[in-house]
């Protein structure tokens, strides 16, 4: 087998040719194999061709909105991790992001280091060990990311999974916040931001049934707790 047929494949949606470019010599440059589209129709099209493993999309394309993308795939059960460029990161951005399907999102203006460092952490070969998590009647699957809570299936998008993948490995532990953002977010994590609420936002929402108990507990001022209420 050739490198170049043992490299991810990474799918760039991006109007913008310049931009495309960029990302695509960087992307070339760190061993992947970069594969661009610049609408919408075009990356379905390839998403089907390519099968790549990671899809980067734009959130603002010519006339159109990356955030249609990412929710057409999901809708068609598709998984493939997918990363949200965005020019703003406020609370409505970030819950746009996680609406949608995406995994995670990188700010404009657009930094090769920062970008890199991303695609690392979700294109890095996968550890073998435990296959399973497991408190109380909740059940986290290690290698396809897919969470059970009694026999209800429970689908995770890659950072919702890494988020729960932490808390389960820390029961009954108390977490602070700057322990989870090291851990889930330490790749590029700058300033302040409630990036964290949002999550656990709707990883509760996944995770907790109508007549289910909260198993995502809050310590005010301090962080979260996975714990039997």
């Amino acid at each position: 087998m050739t490198i170049a047929e043992a490299a991810p494949c990474v799918l760039i949606v991006e109007a913008n040719e310049d931009l495309a470019q960029d990302v695509s010599n960087d992307l070339r440059e760190s061993g992947y194999i970069p594969v661009v589209a610049s609408t919408i129709d075009l990356g379905l099209q390839e998403v089907r061709k390519r099968q790549p493993a990671l899809i980067v999309v734009n959130r603002m394309l010519a006339g159109e909105s990356g955030v249609d993308l990412c929710q057409q795939l999901r809708s068609q059960g598709d998984r493939t991790p997918m990363l949200l460029m965005m020019a703003r990161d406020n609370l409505d951005d970030r819950v746009a992001c996680i609406e949608s399907g995406a995994d995670d999102y990188f700010l404009k203006p657009y930094r090769s280091d920062e970008f890199l460092a991303l695609v690392s952490a979700y294109l890095q070969p996968s550890e073998h060990g435990i296959e399973q998590l497991v408190f109380g009647e909740l059940t986290l699957n290690i290698s396809n990311r897919q969470a059970l809570r009694g026999s209800r299936v429970i689908e995770l998008t890659m950072k919702e999974f890494e988020l729960l993948k932490y808390l389960m490995e820390h029961p009954r532990e108390v977490l602070t916040r700057d322990q989870i953002l090291e851990n889930v977010w330490g790749y590029n994590f700058m300033g302040e931001s409630n990036v964290i609420e949002v999550y656990i936002r709707y990883l509760r929402l996944k995770i907790d049934g109508e007549n289910e108990k909260r198993l995502i507990q809050t310590v005010r001022g301090v962080g979260y707790v996975l714990r039997e209420a």
